[in-house]
Parts: C-alpha cells; structure tokens; sequence
C-alpha cells in the first residue's frame, strides 16, 4: 500500500513548525526564483498547498501547474489555496500512477523521496526525469543525513520522525537515499542552500 496523508493533513503544517520552525518552508521558498514565466510545472509532494501561494506572488499568472498529491485530503486542503490566474489541475493520484503526456519546463519535488526505498526512488526519479525537457529545471529539497558525519541529534530525529510517518501514514522506508547521484551526469547544478543546522538541503538542477 502506497504512502498516505490523510490522517494527519489537517495537521501536518503545524507539526511542521512546531519540529522545524519555518525551515521547511525556507526551504522550498527559496527555489521559487529559478521559475521561468509562463512555466509548465509538475509539483509533486506539494502536501497542504500552501507553495501554490508562494509561486503565486511570484506569477500571478501565465502558469500552467499538475499539482500530484496522493492524499485525497492534501487535495482539499491544497484546492482552497490561492492561485491567481494561473491554471492549476489537482490530481489525486500516488505519482508512481500518473503520467501527462506531455514534457514540463519545472519539476518541484519537496520531501518527496524520502517516502521510498531505494528502488521505487530511482524508479520515480527515472519517470519524472523522462517528463522533463532539455535545459528544464528539476526544485529539489529534502533532509539529508550522511553516517558518521552528520551530529548525533539529526540520526535520532530521523529514527523518530520515520517511526512517526510509518505509524500514521504508511510510508515505506526507515531511511533516507542518498539521490545526488541520480542527477550526476544528467543535470548540471545551479543552486544549493542548507537549513536546520545542515539537515536539510535545497537544490536546483538544469537538466543538460
């Protein structure tokens, strides 16, 4: 059974902050301005919604987002959120289900990965990587932990935060992968930002 956000929608914003403060949405906040106007978006992992307002002071208009949430009730808290002019489709479906047909210029993926072993990441990686054009921009943000290098408080809060998500949300995993390596070779890295003490990294790649 795939990952799932309903029990915990409502809330996942607060327990958020109340863990990470506002650096989860820094995070992501800070990715925004490699967005080209008149983008065609694929967010996945966009949780609440609330990034659709982030984009949209930046464009008010002239966007054209696939908003891919597997959490039914990700969908309606996300579908109340503003979004300007810009023409947003909300779908219900777990990512590893859905294919568009057609290539985006931006892929947005936060804490998306972090869900799935290693095989299923690189298998979803390899999918979104597809829909992707030439010279397109790939937003990635995610926690990142390296063993015998990261402090000792980051491995016990992401012991306890994945017990938490395979309690409450069925996810599939006890463990972060490493993905930087799936972008070696296919993109070139533009940006990268560190947050929460370096527990959580930003990067945006072009891919070649």
């Amino acid at each position: 059974m795939a990952a799932n956000y309903d029990k915990i929608a409502k809330v996942y914003d607060l327990l958020s902050r109340m863990v990470y403060g506002n650096h989860i949405r820094k995070s992501q906040v800070c990715l925004l301005k490699y967005i080209p106007a008149g983008s065609c978006i694929l967010i996945v992992g966009g949780g609440t919604g609330w990034i659709l307002e982030e984009i949209t002071n930046q464009f008010n208009a002239g966007l054209t987002i696939d908003y891919v949430e597997s959490s039914s009730q990700m969908i309606t808290l996300s579908k109340k959120k503003w979004h300007g002019d810009n023409h947003v489709s909300f779908i219900n479906l777990p990512i590893e289900n859905f294919t568009a047909g057609h290539l985006y210029d931006v892929v947005l993926t936060p804490f998306l990965f972090d869900n799935f072993d290693a095989a299923k990441a690189g298998l979803l990686f390899n999918n979104m990587h597809g829909q992707l054009k030439t010279k397109g921009i790939w937003l990635y943000a995610d926690f990142v932990y390296i063993e015998n290098e990261s402090p000792v408080w980051q491995k016990i809060l992401l012991k306890t935060m994945y017990l938490f998500f395979r309690l409450t949300s069925n996810i599939e995993t006890n463990q972060l992968e490493n993905m930087e390596s799936s972008f070696n070779n296919r993109y070139q890295k533009i940006f990268e930002s560190w947050f929460y003490g370096r527990f959580i990294r930003s990067q945006a790649y072009q891919k070649l």
